[in-house]
């Protein structure tokens, strides 16, 4: 399927998109105050889709169209697997240190530690999908990620919630979260739940496999329009799939339904066609320098925005934290509340776009 000499070496469209998508997980990560974000900014609370739900799922979609084009060659050049496997596991056991290390701030805190996050679930997604790429070919990928979610879909809706003798699918009351109080270590992030819980995670695994997918078709010997016209018809089609699934198993990202998959990948394989197409076809780069800046050290980046909120959000400037001080003062001056607080997260993306830039210029790229 793959035909190395017609296909792409590097693509800025995938570059941009992952680089935009860190900028947008910090800007609704870290808003000038929690209590004014504009709806959309916000998770959804149980049920339903807003933009910030997409983040997730759209870098989990970039992991794993970057599989793709990080390992093929290896395995064309017969690269020995057991190199390939040590540093998938080095580098997941690293990105999900660097996760541990992130929840333990700024208290360090052992007994009430959180196992869970982005990054973790970024090392565990990675991890299975890398390992599945080495060993699979795309349509053994694909079978194995439909598989996952119809069995994800029967035991949501077909087992009861233990201790209710009936099937629940309320915030804290199913079975996701009856088997995290069981088996997950530490505590949870909504105290009887967690949204990176232990079965949406094989779910969440399926997201990174409609990247590699993505990935496969990138790498064929079709044309560019071909390309374009395949991810486009596809992530219409997915997506459409995904909705209408939701009916029955709501689209949801607190505990990544089968639904949520599907919609959320249709609609990352219909940003990744539209910017194929507009950057690498039609060579219209401009406004993609900062995606490339921010992507070219994606994680790094995401991890320094953490630890320069200790400084901006949580450390106190007279009766005040900094964030306070600045949402307090342009609401002082006449601006909306929720407008005030996303300027300030505009602010930081800023912040953190001077490191991000740094580096770039510089060269030095971290690879966790």
């Amino acid at each position: 399927m793959i035909n190395r000499s017609d296909a792409p070496t590097r693509l800025v469209s995938l570059d941009a998109m992952r680089g935009f998508t860190i900028a947008l997980m910090i800007t609704v990560n870290f808003p000038g105050s929690e209590e004014y974000v504009y709806a959309t900014l916000s998770h959804s609370k149980w049920n339903g889709l807003t933009f910030t739900d997409l983040v997730a799922p759209f870098f989990l979609f970039i992991v794993g169209v970057s599989i793709v084009f990080a390992f093929s060659k290896k395995l064309e050049d017969q690269s020995p697997k057991n190199e390939l496997y040590k540093k998938i596991v080095i580098r997941s056991l690293k990105i999900f240190a660097v996760g541990m290390f992130l929840n333990m701030m700024p208290d360090f805190d052992l007994m009430h530690l959180r196992w869970t996050g982005t990054l973790h679930r970024i090392a565990i997604v990675f991890l299975i999908c890398a390992i599945l790429f080495l060993n699979t070919n795309w349509k053994q990928q694909a079978i194995i990620g439909v598989t996952i979610l119809i069995l994800y879909c029967l035991a949501m809706n077909l087992i009861p919630t233990p201790g209710y003798g009936k099937v629940m699918l309320e915030r804290g009351i199913n079975l996701a979260a009856w088997v995290d109080q069981q088996y997950l270590p530490g505590k949870m992030w909504q105290g009887t739940w967690d949204p990176e819980g232990i079965l949406s995670t094989f779910p969440s695994i399926v997201t990174g496999i409609t990247g590699m997918l993505a990935g496969a078709l990138m790498l064929t010997n079709y044309s560019q329009t071909e390309k374009v016209s395949y991810l486009m018809t596809i992530g219409l089609f997915t997506a459409a799939a995904g909705y209408f699934w939701g009916l029955g198993f709501p689209v949801n990202e607190n505990i990544w339904t089968s639904s949520f998959v599907l919609v959320t990948s249709g609609f990352a394989a219909l940003l990744f066609g539209a910017l194929y197409f507009i950057i690498d076809i039609l060579g219209y780069k401009k406004g993609t320098k900062p995606g490339i800046i921010f992507g070219a050290n994606a994680i790094t980046i995401y991890v320094l925005a953490d630890v320069f909120a200790l400084f901006l959000y949580l450390l106190p400037f007279g009766e005040k934290t900094l964030n306070q001080h600045f949402v307090d003062t342009f609401i002082s001056v006449g601006f909306a509340p929720k407008l005030a607080s996303l300027i300030y997260a505009l602010l930081f993306v800023s912040i953190n776009f001077i490191p991000a830039l740094l580096l770039y210029r510089k060269k030095i790229f971290i690879k966790l």
